[in-house]
């Protein structure tokens, strides 16, 4: 972790769990390559998991997190343990429903599903995620470098990391500035 709250760890679920942590390493890669744009930034992490990326985002300066999951018990528990439950907010709902019924935009929005699930979040994720996102905002999805969530958005950059694949998109009409 880095930014206020560098040097702390997150709790991660045990062995067993569905749960994939974004790696230390691709998580500072990634944002080395936002840079600036996290600073008070709004932020919307789809299948977060432990919420690493939202919290990431939090201690580099985003202005505030919403975490979504199906099974948000990681995430409670590294947000309170972080303090940071006055700028973040943790909704257990499946990613497409909480897309579908709330409103609201995001200036990043992460999606790190699970890897086995790309194929199938395709085509909802394309047709609902670029109107949630901010005039400026982007959208960043892991995936799998084998079989990658690859949505049908302006292409950014993308990088690999070992079987991680980062691609980070902007809205349709932002084009590529």
């Amino acid at each position: 972790m880095a930014g206020e709250l560098g040097g702390r760890r997150l709790a991660s679920p045990g062995p067993g769990s569905e749960v994939r942590p974004t790696s230390d390493r691709v998580r500072e890669a990634l944002f080395s390559i936002l840079g600036e744009r996290v600073e008070g930034a709004r932020v919307l992490d789809l299948f977060c998991g432990t919420g690493a990326l939202a919290i990431e985002a939090l201690s580099r300066g985003a202005e505030h997190a919403t975490l979504v999951d199906e099974r948000t018990e990681p995430a409670e528990r590294n947000v309170e343990a972080l303090g940071l439950g006055g700028r973040a907010r943790v909704v257990r709902s499946d990613a497409l429903r909480f897309l579908r019924r709330r409103e609201g935009e995001w200036d990043l929005i992460f999606c790190d599903p699970p890897y086995r699930l790309a194929e199938r979040l395709k085509a909802p994720l394309e047709s609902m995620v670029p109107g949630r996102l901010a005039e400026r905002g982007l959208v960043v999805v892991e995936s799998a470098g084998r079989s990658p969530l690859a949505l049908d958005l302006p292409l950014l950059t993308e990088r690999s990391y070992g079987d991680t694949r980062i691609a980070v998109h902007s809205r349709p009409e932002a084009g590529d500035g």
